[in-house]
């Protein structure tokens, strides 16, 4: 497999197609020696952006990833690190949970730098929108982090189309830096956000996407059509259960994997092949908690070359055309 590198957006730096999340891994039952050696993995097969966030495991995520880069000392240069603000990791307290304005902001990524052990970030997401903060209190935060040379660009996670327009027509209009990035759930159960809502945004503004669970939390394994195997993912989190065992949702996989059969490669692999096929996403995040699994996704690059016009009908054919 040869990496493939895609620009963010209209920004002027490219991320590898596939890039690596530390999402329900790094911090919390995963050793670091573990989540430092799927990292190395996953840079020597040319990931070059690696995403984090504060919420994640209280902390302790970017505190592991911090001590992975420590070790693993590769040149600056060479590699993207992201954050995310929002939920705040302190408990219900006044002004540091749920929350973008701009007293949580600035102080949050001052303490994720320090947990990272890094200068800056290369980019920094706003987690959520925040209906109690104005938009306009928010850009100017985030674009004060970016003048600061705490961030290089930042942008949104899950925000609607109309909220990322807003914060990019108020920088607009104040001449700050803008939000360049969002990064959206997408995957075959999870498609309107990225292919209607978002679909002017790409050509008025040039938004990049870094979208994430594109194995929709492991349903699109198949690891689930017979039930939640002992010692998944599924088992160790309840409120994932509804969802990895609904029956129509399993039905799907089963004639999915049809395809996947055909090709000669895993669910897994055309799961993550067909959500890098779009051409408006700029890179999909993995998760792995072995390096064997991580190995095995990122093969995704050369499924995708197999994913025909036929093929991708099929797929329409199971799933339908974004309906979500």
């Amino acid at each position: 497999m040869e990496m493939e590198y895609r620009r963010l957006g209209r920004a002027g730096i490219k991320v590898s197609a596939l890039s690596f999340g530390s999402w329900l891994t790094f911090g919390g039952r995963q050793a670091v020696e573990q989540s430092i050696a799927c990292m190395d993995a996953a840079y020597r097969a040319g990931v070059n952006f690696f995403d984090n966030a504060e919420v994640y495991a209280g902390g302790k995520s970017e505190q592991v990833m911090g001590e992975a880069l420590r070790q693993l000392g590769w040149p600056r240069h060479s590699y993207l690190v992201s954050t995310k603000f929002y939920w705040g990791i302190h408990g219900e307290t006044p002004n540091a949970y749920f929350t973008l304005n701009r007293k949580y902001l600035l102080e949050a990524i001052d303490a994720s730098l320090d947990r990272l052990g890094l200068p800056y970030v290369d980019l920094v997401f706003c987690h959520r929108p925040d209906p109690e903060t104005p938009i306009e209190e928010t850009v100017w935060a985030m674009s004060d982090i970016v003048a600061s040379r705490k961030a290089l660009y930042w942008g949104t996670s899950e925000w609607p189309a109309a909220d990322i327009r807003a914060a990019w027509d108020i920088a607009e209009r104040h001449s700050l830096r803008k939000p360049v990035v969002e990064q959206p759930e997408y995957n075959l159960f999870k498609r309107t956000r990225v292919e209607k809502e978002y679909t002017r945004l790409y050509e008025d503004i040039g938004l990049g996407l870094t979208t994430w669970s594109p194995l929709a939390s492991g349903l699109l394994t198949g690891k689930y059509l017979d039930g939640i195997p002992e010692g998944s993912r599924g088992e160790q989190i309840g409120w994932l259960q509804e969802q990895l065992t609904d029956a129509d949702a399993n039905a799907k996989v089963a004639r999915l994997k049809t395809v996947a059969d055909d090709i000669g490669c895993s669910l897994a692999q055309l799961a993550v092949a067909w959500t890098v096929s779009n051409p408006n996403v700029s890179t999909v995040l993995l998760g792995a908690s072995r390096v064997e699994q991580l190995e095995e996704n990122l093969q995704a690059l050369d499924v995708a070359a197999e994913l025909t016009d036929e093929r991708k009908a099929l797929i329409e054919e199971i799933f339908g055309t974004g309906e979500d």
